[in-house]
């Protein structure tokens, strides 16, 4: 591995050359995708730079383990050794996972679509609690949450909400959300104290920009009407809602929160350009079915990913085998080690598969 390292500090190099060019600073979207590079490549030689250093360290040690004679100095070499072992383990499993190509969506925003599932009302809250604990990620995490739409239910539930979140590597954080999530809990209607079981579906969609995806204007149909509210009741009595109907693929997309139409029809056009955006990228990763294969579960959204025990206490992630008895915490948004042990293991099948 190490042997790679001369042409990975020479690539650096080479990308850090053309980053001071005038001609590079004139041209924005050379500039980004050289930025990105240099982010992937960076880390890879700060690594290696310090995985040969330990190496070196730990060849050191053992030659000296082999010239002492003293028996409390060979003890004190044997801890070191046993130490450095350990973080030349450690930083060649990092300088590995570093290694992988990054995924061309891992730094796009997303856009979040929480559906209420089979459970009715118990569903809908539970939609709710979803919305909530991403929400709080999302703010411990430094990330802007806007909310596209919202059918809410009188319980204060959600049949559905659609939000963006924009940020730091958000979709390489929450790519892995997608996926049927399950309940087990005791509803608060329930007088038996019986524990019912309810499912909701997230898809995460990464974000496209309009230079992602070409939308012509002859494949949209548009229709204005009048936005309603929960249980049919009407949010205002202007024609601001708008309904775009993709008629190549018949995807519908329908936006009513904002009084203003133009503002309805950008939301809505965000949102289809992101279905659509999504279902290029699908198509593309059935191609690659091999690949997926090894990688954590298949992004399949009938896929159950996760179950939410309440009696319990308990949060367990069905495709790495994790269960946390944390949900409490996990609810209030520190979902962090549920994200780090996906991604590690996704590291770690992409590694195989590569």
């Amino acid at each position: 591995m190490l042997t790679k390292l001369p042409s990975y500090i020479e690539q650096l190099a080479e990308i850090d050359k053309k980053l001071s060019s005038q001609d590079v600073m004139k041209d924005m979207n050379l500039y980004k995708k050289l930025m990105m590079e240099r982010s992937h490549v960076a880390p890879i030689v700060e690594e290696m730079q310090n995985l040969s250093e330990l190496t070196q360290q730990l060849e050191d040690a053992v030659e000296m383990l082999e010239e002492e004679s003293d028996p409390d100095m060979r003890e004190m070499a044997k801890e070191e050794l046993d130490t450095l072992r350990n973080d030349v383990a450690k930083s060649t499993k990092i300088c590995k996972m570093l290694l992988i190509p990054p995924d061309p969506l891992e730094g796009k925003n997303i856009i979040m679509e929480i559906r209420a599932g089979t459970g009715g009302d118990e569903a809908a809250l539970f939609s709710a609690d979803l919305f909530r604990m991403y929400s709080k990620y999302a703010e411990i995490k430094g990330w802007k949450i806007e909310i596209m739409s919202a059918n809410e239910t009188e319980l204060g539930g959600y049949k559905e909400i659609v939000f963006s979140i924009s940020g730091k590597d958000v979709y390489g954080s929450l790519r892995l959300e997608s996926g049927v999530h399950r309940v087990q809990r005791v509803p608060s209607t329930e007088s038996g104290g019986r524990v019912h079981t309810s499912a909701v579906t997230v898809a995460v969609l990464p974000e496209a920009e309009e230079t992602d995806i070409e939308i012509k204007q002859e494949d949209l149909k548009i229709d204005v009407m009048r936005a309603g509210g929960p249980g049919g009741q009407c949010v205002n009595t202007t024609d601001s809602a708008v309904r775009l109907t993709h008629l190549p693929t018949g995807i519908v997309v329908i936006q009513q929160d904002e009084k203003s139409q133009l503002k309805n029809k950008n939301k809505a056009m965000r949102v289809l350009r992101s279905r659509l955006y999504d279902l290029e990228e699908s198509r593309k990763q059935k191609e690659r079915s091999d690949e997926r294969k090894s990688q954590v579960g298949s992004g399949d959204r009938s896929e159950r990913i996760r179950t939410y025990n309440f009696p319990q206490n308990r949060l367990t992630d069905h495709r790495i085998n994790l269960t946390l008895y944390k949900l409490e915490i996990i609810l209030s948004g520190n979902m962090e080690e549920v994200i780090e042990a996906l991604k590690v293991s996704a590291g770690e099948a992409a590694m195989k598969g590569a």
